[in-house]
């Protein structure tokens, strides 16, 4: 089911200094009718400054900006703009790179191998619930949790880490969000609004303290609190 808001186009924002690049998307948002590229900013210091205005539905950033890094923006924009979905579309595939990004609040990571056009299905991903991450990111984020797993001591003398405290309806969207369900499908299985389903997904990051659905989905797992 379709929710109201689809039938406005996706705003987008990009941050983003290679020129080659921005006019590759501009081409391909003037073909797309559910999307609309509203600003198209060069440098660290627009973006932050643009935080001052309207958010945008999506803000798509590059890392390498000319006068600093893109990570200040993701987390500027995290703070301000909450409810916006921040992707990262950058050459820096290594791992400090990607875990400060999901740290700071980037929802999203793909790598600029992708096409503007898979660019473009990715961001409808984002903006309906999902995260998008190239194929080699996904796997050096799942080695590195693999690696922290298994480095941990079977120290049964530890003490357990405290679980956190999910009300009934945060449980039952962080299973929701498990299975693989977007924001909509889960707000129409639980007869609530896309809005209300984000607002505990924002609860459940923050209980958690996480900042991604991977992250999110690790940690639980972690504390017992989804099944095998």
């Amino acid at each position: 089911m379709r929710s109201e808001n689809d039938s406005m186009p996706i705003r987008v924002i990009l941050v983003e200094d290679d020129v080659t690049f921005q006019q590759a998307l501009r081409h391909t948002f003037s073909t797309a009718t559910d999307m609309q590229l509203v600003a198209v900013l060069s440098t660290r210091a627009e973006g932050l400054k643009m935080l001052n205005q309207a958010p945008a539905d999506v803000l798509l950033v590059d890392l390498g900006l000319p006068d600093g890094s893109g990570i200040d923006v993701i987390r500027a924009a995290h703070s301000k703009w909450p409810e916006c979905n921040i992707m990262v579309s950058t050459a820096f595939g290594d791992e400090m790179h990607v875990m400060q990004s999901l740290e700071a609040g980037a929802t999203g990571y793909l790598l600029k191998d992708s096409s503007t056009a898979s660019i473009a299905s990715e961001i409808r991903s984002l903006h309906q619930g999902g995260s998008p991450i190239s194929p080699l990111i996904a796997r050096q984020i799942l080695m590195r949790f693999r690696h922290e797993d298994t480095s941990q001591p079977l120290a049964a003398t530890s003490p357990s880490p405290s679980r956190a405290r999910l009300s009934a309806r945060e449980q039952q969207v962080l299973e929701y969000i498990t299975k693989g369900f977007n924001s909509d499908e889960i707000a129409e299985l639980m007869g609530v609004s896309r809005h209300t389903v984000l607002t505990f997904v924002r609860r459940i990051y923050k209980k958690l303290e996480v900042s991604s659905k991977t992250e999110a989905i690790y940690e639980a797992r972690s504390q017992g609190l989804l099944g095998a």
